[in-house]
């Protein structure tokens, strides 16, 4: 590589380095400030603490890198332009597309980083960090705890719960219904259900059998019932909690048994997976608009390019959240749902690099 490669890489890694070193102890502090009520009221042990919050260094640094990137890259070009370093590199002979070529590597680098983040650290991140704010921070419950999960276990049998605790592999209101095409043929309901992992069987305490018969139905009452149900316990866990907690072999084989289940829930489950890629591809699109858009000089100086920085960086967010959620909760395909935002920020990234070439 030669020097003007190092010069532009180092400044590419370094701004981005201290932006997240900036805004990350940011985050911390008004997250720290905000819960550090409960957290002495529960009398929280310091190594929990230190654990939570380098779980949340992840989570924040994974969920926000893109804008980081993005303004680092406008930040450190713009001073380049303001300075008049890069008409001195256009001038020695290097021709636009030579002097982005530092970008796309640090871009490289980042994007190397981002997918190891996104696939096996941050999961495992966001776990922790949730465990201990349910554990800690929600009342002082144990864990977490969720209200009315409903969820499809399989092609005929669909549960109900109207409050789930699996620090105590519990749930109350619960509910099972079994059809056959569209008709339901048992339904079995019980007040409460207590897990016994010891031999993966139920209790299930005030319970009520229905069975549909053509000529009436059956109705068998029992104060306690140990039984074995089609489904683990785990699976009464809401769908964003498991698909944001599994890393991607695991999500990838989990997806894989949620559809030869028949489950409802694919595109939530998608959405997640396909986001650990697309979110992490996106440091190069928005290398390319960041250094088309501030690589020369406006007036107005570098706050007009930061300005225009973040208004494209929220319009990207927006995208993401808009086109995720119409997937989660539609039949709209979640791969082009996830990969629309990088397409359309693609599209304006060429049309901006060849006005900046110009």
């Amino acid at each position: 590589m030669k020097i003007l490669d190092w010069y532009i890489l180092k400044r590419y890694l370094g701004t981005f380095s201290m932006m997240l070193l900036l805004f990350i102890p940011i985050g911390i502090t008004v997250n720290l400030a905000e819960k550090i009520d409960k957290i002495l009221d529960n009398e929280v042990p310091f190594i929990e603490v230190a654990y939570y919050y380098l779980d949340f260094t992840i989570y924040f640094a994974n969920l926000l890198f893109p804008i980081f990137l993005f303004l680092s890259v406008i930040w450190f070009t713009s001073k380049l332009a303001m300075n008049t370093e890069i008409v001195a590199f256009l001038s020695s002979g290097v021709s636009f597309y030579r002097f982005l070529r530092p970008y796309l590597i640090g871009a490289t680098i980042v994007c190397v980083g981002a997918l190891i983040l996104s696939m096996y650290l941050a999961p495992q991140a966001s776990k922790g960090f949730n465990e201990f704010k349910y554990r800690y921070l929600k009342h002082g419950q144990e864990t977490r705890e969720t209200n009315d999960v409903y969820r499809q276990i399989n092609d005929n049998e669909f549960i109900y719960a109207n409050h789930f605790s699996p620090s105590s592999n519990s749930a109350r209101n619960f509910t099972l219904e079994h059809f056959e095409g569209n008709e339901l043929k048992f339904k079995i309901s019980a007040s409460s259900l207590r897990y016994n992992p010891e031999d993966s069987t139920y209790r299930l305490t005030m319970a009520d059998k229905r069975i549909i018969g053509a000529r009436g139905d059956s109705i068998f009452n029992y104060r306690t019932l140990d039984t074995i149900l089609p489904f683990e316990f785990d699976e009464l866990t809401p769908e964003s909690y498991i698909a944001e907690t599994l890393n991607y072999t695991e999500l990838k084989e989990f997806i894989s048994k949620e559809k030869r289940r028949g489950s409802g829930n694919i595109s939530r489950y998608e959405v997640v997976a396909y986001k650990r890629w697309s979110i992490p591809i996106s440091a190069f699109i928005l290398t390319i608009i960041a250094v088309a858009v501030s690589s020369f000089k406006r007036r107005g100086g570098m706050g007009v390019n930061l300005a225009v920085g973040i208004c494209l960086a929220f319009i990207f967010i927006f995208f993401d959240k808009v086109f995720g959620t119409m997937a989660e909760q539609s039949t709209f395909s979640p791969l082009i749902a996830v990969w629309f935002p990088n397409i359309v920020f693609g599209i304006l990234a060429i049309v901006l690099l060849i006005r900046a070439k110009r």
